[in-house]
């Protein structure tokens, strides 16, 4: 049986103070969230607008739940009510949804451009130079987002010195983005696998699921 809250605990004591720690909780039920939420966790990482709707529903109210999957544009509206942070804003088009969805709810959304530096053409995000071209022209004439900085995924492998490189690249953007818009100061990258070499090279959000709750259930 996993322990959430020795788990909960073992992070954090890895973990500088100023870096947050999101639980990764997508596909695992309210009882195991409720582990975390009892040793004092608060901020929730969902990837799928419904399942993430349904847990807000019936969870705390003071359980801060980010987005952290690919977004589609037809899923903004469900997504919207429920969360304080996405992670994963990859396109003008899916900026362009957030801002008027957020317009109706008379709220301003909080989001990161999520940048694209892996070897995997698989993986969603802007180029770097996209994204500070999209911070310089576009980001201005949405009045109802607030670009909180950048989210971005190493490579997935066993080479540490790509991941390192892909980090450091990650962090770089953030730091020009932060030229452009000064209060984008959020770098979200580093998972179970990798969360220590992304906190070297900078990150102050990591994403944690299987460190926290164990193998996922599907």
């Amino acid at each position: 049986m996993t322990d959430i809250a020795a788990n909960i605990r073992h992070i954090l004591s890895t973990l500088p103070q100023e870096v947050t720690l999101v639980a990764v909780s997508k596909f695992h039920p309210a009882e195991a969230i409720m582990e975390a939420y009892d040793a004092g966790q608060r901020v929730f990482g969902e990837s799928r607008a419904a399942e993430l709707a349904t847990k807000a529903a019936s969870l705390p109210d003071d359980i801060q739940w980010h987005f952290i999957g690919h977004l589609q544009t037809n899923k903004v509206r469900q997504v919207l009510p429920h969360v304080s942070l996405i992670h994963s804003v990859d396109s003008e088009r899916l900026l362009r949804a957030i801002d008027a969805e957020a317009a109706k709810l008379g709220i301003t959304a909080k989001v990161l451009l999520q940048v694209h530096v892996a070897a995997e053409e698989t993986k969603y995000g802007f180029m770097p130079d996209e994204l500070l071209l999209c911070a310089k022209q576009v980001i201005p004439t949405l009045p109802n987002v607030e670009v909180a900085g950048v989210m971005g995924m190493a490579t997935n492998t066993d080479c540490a010195a790509r991941v390192e490189q892909d980090f450091a690249a990650i962090h770089a953007c953030a730091k020009e983005l932060q030229n452009i818009i000064p209060n984008a100061k959020i770098i979200s990258m580093g998972m179970s696998h990798d969360y220590p070499i992304a906190v070297a090279n900078g990150a102050t959000m990591v994403r944690i699921g299987t460190d926290i709750f164990g193998a996922r259930e599907y």
